[in-house]
């Protein structure tokens, strides 16, 4: 397989190498809850998440990373989800954070999840893009993937690559922050966005309905340990350990581009450069709109 590759089958062993790629066997090794219902619990390679009136639940990892793969397998709310978020997502702290979004926002019965897409690069969001599912999320789980490397972010789907980001930080003009400094934990959460999450919020979720359970499983942080700044360096030298900065990473495959494409075509309902309310607010467009990410 070439380029950004399916992730999901490789690297099954676990290496620990100080400063380099981590993988655990286990969801329960990965990950911790950190907020919520009760009812939410981790158990082995499973995680259950759980909204009620009372309240929403999430999980994050155990610790910070710097590059590399971030992957879970995930079944939605089934039925009636309007109002309802699970968020799959990197991110650092504070008032200048970086973070990369997968947010599925819930429907009512019978209509289509969207799945919201954005990156935040020192505290600066709006870039974000949706799509439709092209595939029941709620019967099956399916594979949730971010791939971050010192070149560009890619989300994915079903080892499909669905979006690009790509790293234009020193280019000669039209300069783009990337997320490249500051280590970032991978977060997965449930929660009620009834104001604004179904229809800008004309749909409100229907709590007869609850419990509302989201399911996951075989969390896979292959990554590289953010060990404060020394790791800048360490976690994006072209070393045989730092497997994300393979030349063969840097960018898509000519079959990988051909399905990316294809996917925005069919499934895509909204993209942040192509709005023109954007441009006439500001005047310009945010300048990677401007440049090739694929």
């Amino acid at each position: 397989m070439e380029g950004f590759q399916s992730l999901s089958i490789a690297f099954l062993v676990c290496v620990i190498v100080s400063n380099h790629m981590v993988v655990d066997a286990m969801t329960s090794k990965n990950m911790a809850l950190f907020w919520g219902n009760s009812q939410s619990k981790i158990e082995g390679d499973d995680l259950q998440l759980v909204l009620d009136q009372s309240s929403g639940s999430g999980a994050k990892s155990k610790r910070y990373f710097l590059f590399g793969s971030f992957e879970a397998q995930i079944k939605f709310v089934p039925g009636d989800s309007a109002g309802l978020v699970t968020a799959f997502y990197l991110s650092s702290e504070g008032s200048h954070h970086d973070e990369v979004d997968f947010e599925f926002l819930g429907n009512a019965t019978g209509e289509p999840y969207t799945i919201h897409t954005n990156i935040f690069v020192q505290g600066v969001g709006h870039r974000e893009q949706q799509f439709r599912p092209w595939f029941d999320p709620t019967a099956d789980f399916h594979n949730y993937t971010i791939h971050w490397n010192p070149n560009a972010v890619v989300w994915y789907i079903d080892s499909i690559p669905i979006r690009v980001f790509r790293n234009y930080e020193n280019a000669p003009k039209l300069k783009t922050a990337f997320p490249n400094k500051q280590g970032m934990r991978l977060y997965t959460s449930l929660w009620n966005a009834q104001d604004w999450a179904t229809q800008g919020g004309r749909v409100k979720t229907n709590w007869s309905y609850a419990p509302f359970t989201a399911r996951f499983r075989r969390f896979r942080l292959r990554a590289c340990p953010w060990n404060g700044a020394l790791s800048i360096s360490q976690c994006s030298s072209n070393s045989p350990t730092n497997w994300w900065t393979s030349p063969v990473y840097a960018q898509l495959s000519a079959s990988q581009s051909t399905k990316l494409r294809e996917i925005r075509q069919k499934y895509m309902i909204y993209d942040y450069c192509l709005d023109p309310t954007r441009k006439r607010s500001s005047g310009v467009l945010p300048p990677e709109c401007y440049r090739r990410q694929f």
